[in-house]
């Protein structure tokens, strides 16, 4: 994925305003979207 070109579409889930929740790409589609991932998150490197 490369800056400024068009994300697969996904689903997934998210951690939002306190609790696990389910979202799906095209629920955002034509509107700005930062999307942040952590590969080494609740693993041990």
């Amino acid at each position: 994925m490369l800056v400024g070109r068009p994300a697969p579409v996904f689903k997934t889930e998210a951690f939002h305003n306190g609790k696990i929740t389910k979202i799906n790409l095209e629920d955002y589609k034509g509107k700005w979207v930062v999307i942040c991932f952590y590969p080494g998150d609740f693993t041990f490197v």
